[in-house]
């Protein structure tokens, strides 16, 4: 037998108190970390420098608009002709850069064919037996003299700008009529002196690599622009080129 507890009556007309709610959810200010244990820490005030350091990065990419912007377009007339980018990099340059070929080879925001695109530092059978064979200065420049061909594009990407490996590359790039392009960290530096067009994100190292990927991102936009106006053109241009057609 269960037993039912004991509620004392209610009086329909006396005031009930109102149910508890979820409170609003609200932003964090800086009078509630300050109240927070620990928040006013190394750690947090490390993490808000380093946001605080993203905003240098952002204004260097929006002066490079322009830039940014040629390079797509450029990039996509390239591809679009037959001819192949090649990127490499180190470290988490390297990630940045097979980033790229990923968007070319597969696809960034919309539908469209795919383009010839290679990181060079992904093949590592490759690179591990130049890099035995030869010494890891040359695991770039070898396979630049292997796959180059005139009117080709290697993209090289550091946030020092000093490696040895890509300085090799660029001259092998040279030697085989490949332009070279460079995405750095603050500059001059050796790699945007040495190569035909460089842009140079003037932020800490590490933010210089998130802008990087943002120099990407806008370069696949601007891209993808190019490819979509170039494809809308041709089938004007196939039917201006009937026979009688200009008569």
């Amino acid at each position: 037998m269960t037993t039912e507890p004991i509620t004392a009556p209610t009086d329909p007309n006396s005031a009930q108190p109102a149910p508890p709610s979820d409170p609003a959810p609200r932003l964090l200010h800086d009078s509630d970390t300050a109240k927070a244990p620990g928040a006013a820490g190394p750690a947090l005030l490390s993490v808000l420098q380093h946001l605080d350091n993203v905003a240098p990065a952002l204004e260097s990419l929006r002066r490079e608009a322009n830039h940014l912007s040629r390079w797509g377009t450029d990039l996509a007339r390239r591809l679009m002709s037959g001819q192949r980018l090649l990127t490499a990099g180190n470290g988490g340059s390297a990630a940045e850069a097979q980033h790229l070929t990923a968007e070319l080879v597969g696809r960034f925001d919309g539908e469209r064919e795919p383009f010839s695109a290679i990181a060079l530092h992904a093949e590592t059978s490759a690179l591990t037996a130049i890099g035995n064979d030869y010494g890891y200065e040359e695991i770039f420049a070898r396979q630049v003299r292997a796959h180059g061909r005139v009117g080709d594009v290697l993209l090289l990407i550091s946030t020092s700008g000093r490696s040895p490996n890509l300085l090799k590359a660029v001259e092998a790039a040279r030697a085989a009529g490949v332009s070279t392009w460079a995405l750095t960290g603050r500059g001059p530096n050796p790699l945007t002196r040495s190569c035909d067009d460089s842009i140079a994100v003037n932020a800490l190292p590490a933010n210089a690599q998130e802008g990087h990927l943002i120099a990407l991102h806008a370069l696949c936009r601007a891209f993808d622009s190019e490819v979509t106006r170039a494809r809308a053109q041709r089938p004007v241009r196939a039917a201006a080129a009937l026979p009688g057609r200009n008569k």
